[in-house]
């Protein structure tokens, strides 16, 4: 199973968008965004639309077109950037019922759904804690 890399995209996607404001440029483009992650630029517009439609980037169309951060660095956590481009749950049961008459089967779901549970509300926690800003220092350091 391959990793869900859609949060690491929009995370660079607004730790650029964020140093560009600093460097004096309010808006890029998305071709110049997909060229710092080095992927596809239509992979980045997906990415900036469900960043755009969550609010955390807003899209400048016709002359001078292109994305800019829709609110503060400091104001946008990486929970906000997993919210928007990530909607499937961090972790997910069997997908067909498991065998009932098995111990196992019957038990699983309910202690792995207490489990992933507790997974998920730490995960959120601590991608609360950290902002696109932080993110940016982080790499600047």
């Amino acid at each position: 199973m391959a990793a869900n890399s859609r949060v690491t995209i929009a995370a660079h996607a607004l730790a650029w968008l964020e140093l560009a404001r600093r460097q004096g440029r309010a808006v890029l483009g998305s071709d110049e965004v997909a060229a710092s992650v080095n992927t596809n630029p239509v992979v980045v517009r997906r990415s900036l639309g469900d960043l755009q439609r969550a609010g955390l980037v807003t899209a400048r169309r016709g002359r001078g077109a292109g994305f800019s951060l829709g609110r503060p660095a400091t104001e946008i956590t990486l929970l906000d950037v997993w919210l928007a481009v990530s909607p499937e749950p961090l972790l997910a049961l069997h997908h067909s019922e498991p065998n009932l008459q098995c111990p196992v089967g019957r038990g699983i779901r309910p202690v792995l759904t207490d489990l992933y549970e507790d997974a998920t509300e730490a995960f959120r926690a601590a991608l609360a804690r950290r902002s696109i800003h932080d993110v940016l220092e982080r790499i600047l350091a």
